[in-house]
């Protein structure tokens, strides 16, 4: 049976609609409390679970909620107050937490929120967990479900934690380096500026004035923009931008180059190549299908190789975990550096790409110069009755005329949504017009064919 309430990233929605109300947030609190209580008792443990929120205004209430919840089952909550997914996955696999809980909803609006939860290995709960779950909270709601909400108070020695640990993944001190950051107006508006400034390094500040509800807005990883404007206006060495909960992360270059998760992949998968740390047999990273062709070129010049997965950073992790590789991401900006993290993690990424760029002596657009991004285009449609692709034979023929044109020196992906009714088409190429009129005849040979 299809999760009703867990969604690819946790449970989302609009803050005070259904799944994100009082009642639903408080039971969710409830049945991860007793599951929790369950696993501590097991292990001869105290109960305790540790969660954090980012900057929404609703952040606070869902937080009293969700402790309320937990403390009707029995279970203690630490609460790390503002902080980033990240941070409170680090914070659930070190500390003598049976669970962690992130209430944020990432790159969103403000008005939107979610509850992201973590086992103790720091990985998101697995699906069965989830199940299990899902049917505790619709019992609990049967039975009325109300509770009362718990008072929280903000321990800073969690936080402090988390930043100790990331200076620590960092061989050397950043003094000289002179870098903006644009938090979003997010969960690391306090936390980024201070972690770059404790290396040494000069920080010019944006997107560090929350108010509860300018998260994302105009600015963070999916506005660049403003940020490579202020990058050459201060003449800085580089740019980072994260989004609301800062587990993704977006840099641009001292010449204005926006560089996203797949110039990441290519400057720290050399340079952990260059430490042997990639494998001998066969050296390899991870990204999904959605990575750039010029990624692919970039890496094999390296004697890299790169194994591909499908969308979204579980697929990434999972193909990590199996290959037993250090290093893996997506094109969004979140990396995932499997020695020091189980999940994407921006302010990391961050870290290690300016790190290895000092430890190389070079600069970043040193470093990717010779990544072609490659022409890629992305078109949805959208339809009423879903069909096999492969029983579509002048959609085939489409996609096979441009696999032929290109060749080696181009893709082609058609896949449909696993959340919308939507066939999404990628081509890529070396032309732009060429790529752009090949996405358009396969979108609307889709089209015609589903609306037979």
């Amino acid at each position: 049976m299809a999760k009703q309430l867990f969604g690819t990233d946790g449970i989302r929605g609009v803050a005070g609609e259904t799944p994100l109300d009082e009642r639903t947030v408080f039971c969710f609190g409830a049945a991860l409390g007793e599951w929790a209580a369950g696993v501590a008792r097991q292990r001869g443990e105290r109960a305790m679970v540790v969660v954090g929120r980012d900057t929404r205004e609703s952040g606070d209430w869902l937080a009293r909620q969700v402790a309320g919840g937990l403390r009707a089952a029995g279970v203690e909550t630490r609460f790390a107050g503002l902080t980033s997914t990240p941070g409170v996955a680090y914070l659930t696999r070190t500390g003598p937490f049976v669970a962690g809980v992130m209430i944020s909803a990432s790159h969103n609006p403000y008005h939107d929120n979610g509850l992201k939860a973590f086992d103790h290995s720091g990985f998101k709960l697995p699906d069965a967990l989830e199940h299990q779950l899902e049917e505790r909270i619709f019992e609990l709601l049967a039975r009325n479900g109300a509770g009362e909400a718990a008072a929280l108070e903000e321990d800073p020695l969690l936080d402090r934690e988390y930043l100790d640990y990331l200076i620590s993944t960092v061989s050397g001190g950043l003094e000289g380096l002179r870098i903006v950051l644009d938090c979003a107006n997010g969960s690391v508006s306090h936390l980024a500026p201070e972690l770059f400034e404790r290396l040494g390094a000069k920080v010019t500040r944006t997107g560090c004035s929350p108010d509860g509800r300018n998260i994302n807005l105009g600015c963070g990883s999916l506005h660049v923009e403003a940020l490579r404007e202020r990058v050459l206006a201060e003449g800085a060495d580089c740019g980072a931008a994260f989004d609301g909960d800062a587990d993704r992360c977006i840099l641009v270059s001292a010449a204005g180059r926006v560089l996203d998760g797949d110039h990441a992949l290519l400057v720290a998968g050399r340079d952990l190549h260059a430490a042997g740390e990639l494998g001998a047999e066969r050296p390899a990273i991870v990204a999904t299908v959605m990575s750039n062709l010029g990624l692919e070129r970039a890496l094999e010049s390296s004697g890299i190789a790169l194994l591909r997965t499908s969308v979204g950073d579980k697929y990434v992790l999972e193909e990590m975990v199996r290959t037993g590789l250090p290093l893996g991401g997506e094109q969004s900006g979140h990396v995932i550096f499997r020695r020091h993290a189980t999940t994407g993690d921006g302010m990391m990424t961050a870290l290690r790409v300016v790190d290895a760029a000092r430890r190389a002596g070079r600069g970043l657009d040193d470093l990717v110069s010779d990544f072609e991004v490659y022409p890629q285009r992305l078109v949805n449609v959208r339809f009423k009755r879903k069909r096999p692709l492969e029983e579509l034979p002048e959609v085939q023929a489409e996609i096979r005329a441009t696999e032929e044109e290109f060749g080696e020196k181009g893709r082609v992906l058609v896949r449909f949504s696993g959340t919308e009714p939507l066939a999404r088409v990628m081509v890529e190429g070396p032309d732009l017009a060429e790529v752009e009129a090949r996405a358009r005849r396969i979108a609307g040979a889709i089209e015609t064919g589903l609306s037979a």
